[in-house]
């Protein structure tokens, strides 16, 4: 088994969350919080390996869609990145990985003493790491780098100097009510400027690498992993599993997968009203429209009504309707191919209805305590439900909002485009989506975008296709599909597969010297060549032994008028020319010429010019 840092470190902290993470391997939905520390982290080190466009180029990368709150933070990057880059030198070594069969890491920096060390293979350096937070005293007490002095040095012979730690400060301001954003922002960059990034030394202490392999040796000896309650588990991606039990992963099937290639499509397609997108699913492949708003009459996919209805006296709420639907389709007893939730946001309302009746409230904020995340938990766990059925195609659907402004690092105000659903919501489904995809109309011309930027909401996990706009057509999606599913194939193949090297020995031959590629037979008859690989051509003759097929092939079609052209050509010659060569010319011997061999077949004297006809008359 390999160890890291972070795992020893996890252990530690919480036995049972080590366990979920690196034994069971369970995978959850990331914090889609615009200050996500590791978010903001892979930024920061980014924007101080390259630049600082590329540093907020990666924090964006994290996002479907950038709000006010992701440009509020990409503004501290811009700021802090200089900060930090004016105390390195030029030369430096960035995420530099260590590894063999028992240790995985990466050092965030390594800078040589001299100039010379940095192409020395046991070189010595200095090592750094970056830390964007206020909590000095806790990492200034933490393992860290004395484990990682200690593996380099053994792993890669290097020899580490010091050992520094590079705090980069963290300004968290809360915005005030009615507070203009430009204002708050104002007071971020002027707490920034009373900020100094700090360069701390450690000194090395090998006791704590005697702890730290300790640690791993419990690791390696632990049957049972009990829970670690504390503070910090509010912010561990467990807590909805490990603290109120909500289990919303499902098991694989035990069928290899394709690497690479999309079997089953997940979609969700918004557009503003009248835009198409109803009459646009109505094409796949036998549909069933899970519909809410009842616009249904102008496409021909059945469908089932979400709304509330009544079972005798007792009223059935709508999103009743919907969970006992996927209850249904989860049996898998029917014959269709592409389920349709339209709309998605209908479907949101439902719950939060169904959400109030059952908890005995009115509002989200009768309860502020719990009212909002059992809303979010019941919509997402059921919508996983339905992402998870094993259909060809999932397609949600919704309108567009345009009524948000987000306000640029300029300050100037612009339209965002995005799905007409809460924000956090919004941000959940993208991820269990293939393609976030937006219907725009122009005049009578409909078209499917799937490209994202900080204005609009969309993109998609699809890679190696060269178009992110294609005409409103479910054939034309389905090549987007393809073209995916080919070039995924396609580059897989390249990887497994070493490529076949062609010795390419032939020699241009000129269209008159194919022409003139024939073997004699003992009867005198003239035949193209056999169909064998150019490898030479007699420069005396032009003959051509061996040649491509392609070519021979051209060669056969025209040889019933080559024939007729090398008769006809003694016609056209002058009487005086004759007379010339009569006198010269011997008769060709016929004769039978084996390919395998390689003979030239004599061919007749190339014509004499002029001057060479005049002095062999004299």
């Amino acid at each position: 088994m390999t160890f890291s840092y972070s795992q020893v470190e996890s252990f530690e902290s919480c036995k049972w969350k080590w366990f979920l993470t690196y034994k069971e391997k369970l995978q959850v939905l990331p914090d889609d919080a615009p200050d996500n520390p590791m978010y903001l982290g892979s930024g920061m080190h980014k924007g101080i390996e390259t630049t600082v466009e590329e540093g907020i180029k990666e924090y964006f990368s994290n996002y479907p869609v950038i709000d006010d709150r992701h440009i509020t933070e990409a503004m501290k990057l811009e700021y802090l990145i200089p900060k930090v880059k004016e105390l390195l030198p030029e030369e430096r070594l960035h995420e530099y990985h260590i590894e063999d069969d028992f240790f995985n890491g990466y050092l965030d920096l390594l800078i040589p003493c001299t100039k010379h060390d940095m192409n020395l293979k046991y070189g010595q350096f200095d090592l750094y790491d970056f830390k964007y937070s206020n909590n000095i005293s806790h990492y200034m007490q933490t393992a860290q780098l004395h484990v990682y002095k200690y593996m380099t040095e053994k792993i890669t012979g290097k020899r580490i100097r010091n050992l520094y730690l590079i705090f980069i400060p963290k300004v968290t301001l809360k915005q005030l009510n009615n507070e203009p954003v430009q204002i708050y922002r104002q007071r971020i960059m002027k707490e920034l400027e009373k900020k100094q990034v700090e360069i701390k030394s450690v000194e090395y202490n090998p006791v704590k690498v005697i702890h730290w392999f300790e640690s791993v040796r419990k690791i390696e000896h632990a049957e049972t992993f009990e829970k670690n309650e504390q503070f910090l588990c509010k912010f561990c991606n467990y807590q909805e599993f490990c603290l109120k039990g909500k289990d919303y992963m499902v098991l694989p099937s035990t069928e290899r997968r394709q690497v690479g290639q999309t079997t089953k499509r997940k979609l969700w397609i918004y557009g503003g009203a009248f835009s198409g997108k109803t009459t646009f699913v109505d094409s796949a492949p036998n549909p069933l429209n899970l519909n809410t708003d009842g616009n249904i009459q102008f496409v021909t996919m059945p469908y089932v009504a979400i709304k509330d209805t009544y079972e005798g006296r007792q009223k059935k709420l709508a999103w009743t309707v919907f969970k006992d639907t996927i209850d249904e389709l989860e049996r898998k007893d029917n014959d269709f191919k592409t389920i349709v939730v339209d709309l998605l946001e209908d479907t949101y309302q439902s719950c939060r209805l169904y959400m109030y009746d059952k908890l005995g409230i009115k509002h989200e904020s009768d309860d502020t305590f719990r009212a909002w995340d059992e809303v979010r938990t019941e919509f997402l766990s059921t919508i996983r439900r339905l992402m998870n059925l094993d259909y060809e195609n999932i397609i949600l659907i919704s309108h567009e909002d345009t009524s948000r402004d987000i306000t640029r690092r300029s300050g100037d105000k612009t339209t965002s485009i995005k799905p007409n659903i809460q924000e956090k919501i919004a941000n959940k489904i993208a991820g269990m989506v293939d393609i976030v995809a937006r219907v725009v109309v122009d005049g009578d011309v409909r078209t499917l975008e799937f490209k994202s930027d900080e204005v609009v909401f969309g993109g998609g996990r699809l890679h190696g296709i060269n178009h992110t706009s294609i005409p409103l057509d479910w054939n034309k999606l389905m090549q987007v599909y393809d073209e995916a599913n080919f070039n995924a194939g396609h580059t897989e193949s390249r990887q497994i597969q070493p490529k076949e090297e062609k010795m390419d020995n032939s020699v241009s031959v000129s269209k008159r010297d194919r022409k003139r590629t024939k073997t004699v037979n003992s009867e005198g008859e003239e035949k193209p060549a056999p169909e064998q690989d150019i490898k030479q051509v007699d420069t005396g003759t032009g003959t051509v032994v061996g040649a491509d097929v392609e070519e021979l092939k051209q060669i056969e079609s025209e040889d019933k008028p080559e024939e007729k052209e090398q008769e006809e050509k003694p016609v056209r010659r002058s009487r005086r020319d004759r007379k010339a060569d009569s006198a010269e010319e011997a008769p060709v011997e016929k004769v039978s010429v084996e390919v395998v061999e390689a003979e030239v077949v004599e061919e007749k004297p190339a014509r004499r010019t002029r001057r060479t006809r005049k002095e062999g008359n004299e």
